[in-house]
């Protein structure tokens, strides 16, 4: 199942154009508080019928009626951020909590630290990694699954994308070039001692931001960058979605899906691709796997089987909360990345400066790909290598995992026992300083000025 990239945009009759998209938020909103009392009425049948006071309750016709309410309720509502609901980790033998905290922040992201509680702090390496989730549609929940496998041997950083809904127009614009300067600030703050992995979509950035860190001789370039079923390269064995994206170019989407997000919510007036249109074209891809989940949903309540309807909900909890995205990021990934695909032509820019993959050397490069992944398809991951063409060898490494798709490179079993392991093992592999690395400082600590040679750089890692 395709989940939170980019070019899975619905299709519309014609051109649609701005007489389409412009209203098409506020047409959303009218049409989802018209269904208030409706879904509000369904609300009170089904705990009628749920009730165990009523006698009709334990018949056929009572869980049809409360099973259909509660369908109904679920597939009209507005689903918002999902919990991580991670409160502990098993590291070695001991069972330590884990607190969530804010540690950086911006308008647009925060940066979530997932604090493990040490009764008795391990003795093996705890490796820092910066996981780098999607702007795509999903939220960083996403990555529930990714996160609790590697707790376990490491200290976690997740950023948060924030939905553009909710960022007052005040803030100013949100683009690529803003993403890419998010990125830096963050392997700044975390002062250079940290893996960077990129899930996905943010693995053009996350590269871009590395190497423009590393054309500046940059103390706090990160130990390692694991990128994984991200679109490096589109042109190599492309898929659908790519197709989709080049054939119809940026204008169609410009014209089509951008809108204004409505009064109340605080960012009204703020040019964005709707969560609710990403969600339809997510939705569209599937239609005939979803409409069968809810029918079953409605068979599992009537039947009784708690198990299968809870299953469910957890998914679609998921699955149907969506976040809006800066039109201008949007647009811009859609041109850069599978339009023009310009960093592995070479002349992807950040702040009209150029970004070459070729100045990355110091930094170790893990590549990721799925057997059947139909959003990043084989081999536009591991283009990254032939980019960064000034990494040694034996910094260098690339998996191919068998048997998995799209959401199976960052999630489920396989990621857990065969992806997750090897990760952890490539980056404790190369949890160690290079030459031309500053020594580790605490988060937050400002970063030692370097030289035009980096010989500050340098200096610093002589004297640690």
């Amino acid at each position: 199942m395709a989940i939170g990239e980019f070019a899975a945009a619905p299709k519309v009759p014609g051109d649609g154009g701005l007489l389409l998209s412009a209203p098409m938020y506020w047409f959303y909103e009218m049409n989802h508080a018209a269904l208030n009392p409706s879904r509000a009425l369904a609300d009170v049948t089904r705990l009628l019928y749920k009730n165990p006071l009523n006698p009709l309750a334990r018949t056929t016709f009572g869980k049809s009626v409360a099973a259909a309410c509660e369908v109904f309720e679920r597939a009209t509502r507005r689903y918002g951020r999902p919990e991580w609901g991670i409160s502990s980790t098993l590291v070695g033998a001991e069972r330590v909590g884990v607190r969530i905290e804010t540690v950086w922040q911006r308008p647009f992201c925060r940066l979530a630290h997932f604090a493990r509680d040490f009764e008795h702090p391990p003795h093996r390496p705890q490796p820092r990694l910066l996981i780098v989730a999607p702007m795509s549609g999903h939220y960083a929940t996403l990555l529930r699954g990714t996160v609790e496998a590697f707790l376990p041997n490491h200290d976690v950083y997740v950023t948060e994308w924030t939905d553009a809904r909710m960022v007052p127009i005040t803030e100013g614009r949100f683009d690529l070039d803003d993403y890419i300067d998010y990125v830096v600030s963050m392997l700044h703050f975390l002062g250079g001692d940290v893996h960077v992995v990129a899930v996905c979509q943010p693995s053009v950035p996350v590269m871009a931001a590395v190497a423009v860190m590393e054309a500046a001789d940059d103390p706090d370039v990160p130990r390692s960058m694991v990128l994984m079923g991200g679109p490096i390269d589109t042109r190599v064995n492309p898929t659908g979605v790519n197709a989709l994206a080049e054939s119809r170019g940026v204008d169609w989407f410009r014209r089509n899906v951008i809108t204004r997000v409505p009064f109340p919510h605080p960012g009204v007036m703020r040019d964005v691709y709707p969560g609710f249109l990403q969600l339809y074209g997510f939705v569209t891809m599937n239609l005939d796997r979803h409409v069968e989940a809810h029918r079953n949903l409605f068979h599992h309540l009537v039947e009784g089987d708690g198990d299968g309807a809870q299953k469910h909900r957890e998914f679609y909890d998921e699955y149907l909360a969506v976040m809006d995205i800066a039109a201008e990021f949007y647009l811009q990934t859609v041109d850069a990345v599978f339009v023009r695909h310009a960093l592995p032509k070479g002349v992807l820019s950040h702040r009209a400066e150029a970004v070459d993959a070729a100045s990355i050397r110091r930094v170790a490069l893990m590549t990721v790909e799925g057997e059947h992944d139909d959003i990043s398809g084989v081999g536009q991951t591991a283009a990254a290598h032939g980019l960064c063409v000034n990494i040694p060898a034996d910094l260098k490494t690339h998996w191919l995992q068998p048997g998995v798709g799209h959401y199976g490179v960052f999630n489920g079993s396989r990621f857990r026992s065969e992806i997750a392991p090897r990760i952890s093992d490539f980056v404790l592999s190369h949890n160690f300083r290079h030459t031309g690395f500053n020594r580790a400082r605490k988060p937050g600590a400002p970063p030692p000025r370097p030289t035009a040679d980096g010989s500050a750089a340098l200096r610093e890692h002589s004297a640690s």
